[in-house]
């Protein structure tokens, strides 16, 4: 993975990487990047309110935790406003 050359200064060994695919993940092809829009964002979304029950269940899990945006791509800000009803949700024993 790692071939030693030497360094201009002093012939001390120096790592450097064989290629430039050594970050990759196994299952991921070169050049590709994995990305899903957020659903909360772009036309005929739906809009994120504590008494819409439908939309908030399928960002909990089976225990009633709220799942986490690299799981349900949801952007940072939407994420903010869905624990938010989530929350008031709970409070209100509509969940």
């Amino acid at each position: 993975m790692f071939k030693k050359r030497k360094n201009k200064k002093g012939g001390k060994f120096a790592k450097s990487k064989s290629s430039s695919q050594s970050n990759l993940n196994l299952l991921q092809k070169p050049g590709i990047k994995f990305f899903k829009q957020c659903p909360f964002s772009g036309k005929d979304a739906p809009t994120i309110d504590y008494k819409n029950i439908k939309v908030i269940r399928k960002y909990l899990s089976e225990t009633g935790r709220i799942l986490p945006s690299r799981i349900t791509s949801v952007s940072q800000k939407k994420q903010r406003e869905l624990s938010k009803a989530i929350k008031r949700a709970r409070i209100l024993a509509l969940l």
